[in-house]
């Protein structure tokens, strides 16, 4: 019965998303992609959509189950997911020129107003609000907020987000042998899979509304899968990637690295 919040959002996405993609165009919802084109933007609310409409059919299943549908850690995944999405959101809606913790930094000591740094501060926030009585408080935390902000610096290419969470996840679970944390996530992972098909085929951009809740949901997909010993390990990682990536760029490591430049291009209409 752990598995249904999955199906059934996953179902409400594949319903969902031609419209919405529709819907953004004929709005003038758009934004140019590194190709130039134009394209339906942000299209990362989907996941969002689809998770909440999904809750009208499992959630009072769960209440008629006694608690046999939704994972006892939804609230906690919901909590933090949605509220970085809605700074993902501001962020596409608001945001200026400045890239990366420096440029948001340089900003606000500029007197700028910063939806990047809104969202560092936010995501920190809502991390020590939802992982509060775990004994590896402070470490979780970390491995949260970092693993958050590492998706938004990947998402500069179409799919690279999506497929690097559906890489860690399939590790995750493997590794663990444990599905739990899969279907703790699963209402809002489930919609990840369909926004990235339109995602990597390039009929939509997920914007920071999605890349932001795919860091959200990998992190916490971290959290609940890793003993203290594996989220330090993965904390340390995690810093290496993003210091990398505040001063280098990402990009260049992926595009002349052979292995990691042939499943970054899977799926994309030149690949």
């Amino acid at each position: 019965m752990h598995a249904l919040p999955f199906v059934v959002a996953f179902a409400a996405a594949l319903v969902l998303a031609p419209a919405l993609r529709r819907t953004l165009d004929e709005e003038g919802l758009v934004r140019e992609n590194f190709r130039g084109n134009r394209l339906p933007f942000p299209f990362g609310v989907l996941i969002v959509f689809s998770a909440v409409i999904a809750l009208v059919v499992v959630a009072p299943l769960d209440q008629l189950t006694d608690g046999d549908v939704l994972m006892p850690e939804l609230g906690i995944v919901a909590l933090y997911a949605l509220g970085v999405a809605f700074l993902g959101l501001a962020d596409d809606v608001l945001s200026g020129a400045s890239r990366g913790w420096r440029g948001h930094g340089a900003a606000v000591l500029g007197g700028r107003f910063s939806t990047g740094a809104l969202k560092a501060v936010g995501s920190l926030g809502l991390a020590l609000l939802v992982l509060r009585g775990r004994d590896d408080y402070l470490l979780s935390v970390v491995v949260l907020v970092l693993a958050t902000n590492l998706f938004n610096l990947l998402d500069l290419r179409p799919g690279r987000a999506v497929k690097a969470f559906v890489l860690l996840g399939a590790g995750l679970t493997l590794g663990a042998w444990d599905v739990d944390p899969l279907w703790a996530v699963g209402l809002l992972a489930a919609p990840v899979l369909v926004a990235g098909v339109y995602d990597v085929r390039e009929r939509a951009m997920l914007g920071d509304t999605g890349s932001n809740l795919i860091g959200a949901l990998g992190g916490l997909w971290l959290v609940l899968t890793l003993s203290t010993t594996g989220l330090a390990v993965s904390a340390a990682v995690l810093l290496v990637i993003t210091a990398y990536g505040e001063f280098r760029s990402l990009n260049a490591v992926i595009e002349r690295t052979p292995v990691l430049r042939h499943l970054d291009s899977i799926g994309r209409p030149d690949a």
